[in-house]
């Protein structure tokens, strides 16, 4: 088994999760590139491996974590990048859409966020990323189903900065306050998603005597 660092990536794919796992692979690090359908491992083909998973259902979370342990190593950095996008009326959100919208963008967060943690409690080390959004701090008109997972999802990160913090392990909660480009482009009003996972690679790299719980990230022209 390899000795390099291992990272995971939960939420993999177009735009930020494939540019999470290309910026993790270049540092020489190992990469589980986790999807509900597996990724394939380019353009790092020998640093990355895809596995399948719906961060949702608690089984599955712990058995990928599982089968990353046992074929790559304990993981040192580990990412949730899971959120559905779903606008309408509060009218017109329906009762399985909202639930839906909880399990993928909060209760996954905290069966990954938790599993996380029992991989790295035991090392005293490592470093553990939620991806957030405008919806984490501001609850738009048309947006209730996206914001409210949005809220819990960054109240459990700050819950386990608090506890874990303490015993040897970094959380942090990035505000994503932008839309992201699926691939990077020249676009000045778009978050390029290379750009993105440089910050959550820089947020794995702290001190911590300096360590950065939640930042915001938004593209120059962004309003705010």
């Amino acid at each position: 088994m390899s000795a390099r660092e291992v990272a995971v990536v939960v939420g993999a794919g177009h735009g930020l999760g494939n540019a999470l796992v290309g910026r993790f692979a270049e540092a020489g690090m190992r990469v589980a590139a986790v999807s509900r359908r597996g990724v394939a491992g380019e353009p790092h083909r020998d640093l990355v491996r895809g596995y399948s998973c719906d961060a949702t259902v608690g089984e599955q979370v712990r058995n990928v974590f599982q089968s990353v342990a046992n074929e790559l190593g304990p993981p040192s950095l580990v990412v949730f990048n899971v959120g559905i996008w779903d606008r309408g009326g509060i009218l017109d959100i329906s009762e399985e859409l909202f639930e839906q919208a909880w399990r993928t963008g909060s209760f996954a967060g905290f069966l990954v966020g938790r599993t996380a943690a029992a991989s790295m409690l035991s090392r005293g080390s490592g470093t553990i990323i939620f991806s957030g959004a405008t919806g984490s701090i501001r609850g738009g008109a048309g947006f209730a189903a996206f914001a409210s997972p949005k809220f819990a999802l960054r109240a459990l990160a700050q819950a386990m900065a608090r506890e874990l913090g303490p015993k040897g392990i970094h959380v942090a909660h990035v505000v994503l306050d932008g839309m992201i480009a699926q691939e990077d482009s020249p676009s000045e009003s778009l978050l390029q998603p290379a750009a993105i996972a440089e910050t959550y690679y820089q947020l794995h790299l702290q001190d911590r005597a300096a360590w950065t719980h939640e930042l915001d990230l938004r593209p120059s022209s962004e309003k705010f």
